[in-house]
């Protein structure tokens, strides 16, 4: 997506090799006319798959998740990172996600009430890096009965593997931004 491309360009900051930091317009402080074109365009591309729902997972994101939402004119279900002891194993499903970002495994969990046998579940997420998020998901999106008709990325780190290993796993991976190379400084598109 050209225009993602463009700010990227323009407002994204490599870190280093690992972190690009988006936060002027995606996960921090949102730019809502590109997080609509964002979502469009996810509505575009799996238009012909019944999406019957999005999910994404707490709280990166939600803004794109809820625009694709939107505009495929299904609920959003926003999945979270933390369980609650006030809910128990036959009202939630979890799973345990290990997030490349911050070096640390976490908790993934839903309400099984919010997701219907037979759906057919858009995952939408900011990042790809190694995958971790999107099987999670998937995991979960599963275990529910539903099937995971399609993974949305905003940017893809395609340096590492997490696109090889969901789309081996047989899903289909839509990256709008694909990043093959970072260093601090460095930004360089596949």
């Amino acid at each position: 997506m050209e225009e993602l491309i463009a700010r990227i360009r323009k407002d994204g900051k490599a870190l280093n090799s690992d972190v690009l930091m988006v936060d002027s317009f995606l996960n921090h402080l949102v730019d809502p006319m590109l997080m609509k074109k964002i979502g469009d365009e996810f509505a575009s591309h799996f238009a012909k798959c019944g999406i019957t729902r999005v999910a994404t997972i707490e709280s990166s994101g939600i803004a794109p998740a809820v625009m694709a939402a939107l505009a495929l004119n299904v609920p959003l279900l926003i999945m979270k990172k933390a369980s609650s002891s006030i809910l128990s194993d036959d009202v939630c499903l979890t799973t345990q996600v290990h997030s490349f970002t911050k070096n640390t495994d976490y908790m993934l969990m839903c309400k099984r009430q919010f997701l219907t046998p037979g759906e057919n579940v858009l995952f939408i997420d900011d990042f790809l890096a190694n995958g971790e998020a999107g099987f999670g998901a998937a995991r979960l999106i599963e275990e529910a009965g539903c099937h995971v008709a399609g993974i949305g990325i905003v940017i893809e780190k395609s340096f590492q593997d997490g696109a090889k290993k969901l789309e081996k796993a047989g899903y289909e991976v839509y990256s709008l931004a694909k990043i093959a190379k970072l260093d601090n400084g460095v930004i360089e598109f596949a």
